[in-house]
């Protein structure tokens, strides 16, 4: 299984910058994060990609899609490998928005939110917490049958959390499993 954190978004290109938060909610992708995008879905044709599960963050998502595009490989959507929620870009779109930004992914199973909500929850979401949701992923991902034709669309914390790597945006890692 391959994981790979989204493109540059508006968030990334301010942030990298100034080291503050911007105030941006769900950041789309900026015409850079959209170029990394297409470039590394070249190198991911040779990966046998078959199946691409993503964030419902608007940055994952873009970068699903422009992947998609150049794979013919279909889209999910799995709020389980959203980013750990700590910024303001990580307070996520409802599932009635995204579904009219994007009509050709489901929504429909998403919670409203469907992201831990740092703000009306008045804490962010903790390293025991993102680290819970990361073994959950991985438990689940173990029994699939195509894991090894399968591309996670996800982000900096929530890698950080599988694997302990610290990834630059369009970065591709592998997630190794025991067996």
């Amino acid at each position: 299984m391959l994981l790979i954190r989204h493109g540059q978004s508006e968030f990334n290109a301010v942030f990298n910058r100034t080291r503050v938060d911007p105030g941006i909610r769900d950041p789309r992708l900026t015409e850079f994060g959209r170029a990394q995008a297409r470039e590394i879905s070249g190198e991911l044709a040779a990966h046998g990609v078959g199946r691409i599960i993503a964030s419902p963050y608007t940055r994952a998502i873009e970068t699903a899609l422009i992947i998609a595009d150049r794979l013919g490989a279909p889209v999910e959507i799995d709020p389980g490998v959203g980013e750990r929620a700590a910024f303001v870009c990580d307070i996520g779109s409802s599932p009635a928005e995204l579904g009219r930004r994007f009509p050709t992914l489901d929504f429909g199973h998403l919670d409203d939110p469907w992201f831990h909500d740092h703000e009306a929850l008045g804490r962010h979401e903790t390293e025991a917490e993102i680290a819970a949701r990361g073994a959950a992923f991985r438990a689940r991902a173990a029994a699939f049958p195509d894991r090894s034709e399968v591309l996670v669309v996800t982000h900096w914390g929530f890698i950080r959390a599988l694997t302990g790597l610290e990834v630059k945006n369009a970065e591709v890692v592998r997630l190794q499993f025991d067996d």
